[in-house]
């Protein structure tokens, strides 16, 4: 009878089991490349994956670290704990380039980056044209700074004539 040698667990393998927990509002997007998961650390038996809701009060966080347990617990870990941290709070910025193609691939339009190369002080805040996910024109306008959720805006092109969303530029 052969018995299996059981898995080392590393920060790696955990990072890689977290890639198929998606964000349950942008289904195409890991928690990964959302930028929620702070850090991994592999005490003795213990798994702690730390991890920053896009806002206070995200109604999906639970449901994530539902899934962040039951991956871990996948992997053969036993003991896993998924404190929630605030401090350092999350940011669109912190967004994997994945998670930005991803948004894009089904018509949400990426945020910005919250800081550009000129930080001069300017009394009227800068407007930044947003590119159409499905055409790519600029030639676009903001329809509602609301839309299905607290981090997104309904825009609309004036090219192919197309609503969409776009995720809004958030954090400290």
């Amino acid at each position: 009878m052969t018995h299996l040698a059981p898995i080392r667990l590393t920060k790696e393998l955990v990072l890689q089991a977290l890639q198929d927990v998606k964000d349950p509002e942008i289904p195409v997007v890991s928690i990964v490349d959302l930028g929620i998961v702070q850090d991994i650390t592999l005490v003795g038996g213990r798994v702690t994956v730390s991890i920053t809701p896009t806002f206070t009060g995200c109604p999906a966080i639970e449901l994530m670290r539902r899934e962040i347990i039951e991956r871990v617990r996948a992997l053969g870990a036993d003991d896993v704990d998924v404190p929630i941290v605030l401090d350092p709070p999350w940011s669109t910025d912190r967004i994997a380039p994945a998670g930005l193609a991803a948004m894009r691939s089904i018509g949400i339009a990426p945020p910005h980056p919250r800081f550009a190369a000129d930080r001069s002080l300017s009394l009227t805040p800068a407007v930044e044209a947003v590119a159409c996910p499905w055409c790519g024109s600029t030639r676009t306008s903001l329809e509602s700074a609301f839309g299905p959720t607290i981090c997104r805006s309904i825009h609309y092109c004036h090219e192919c004539r197309q609503s969409f969303e776009q995720f809004k530029a958030l954090g400290p």
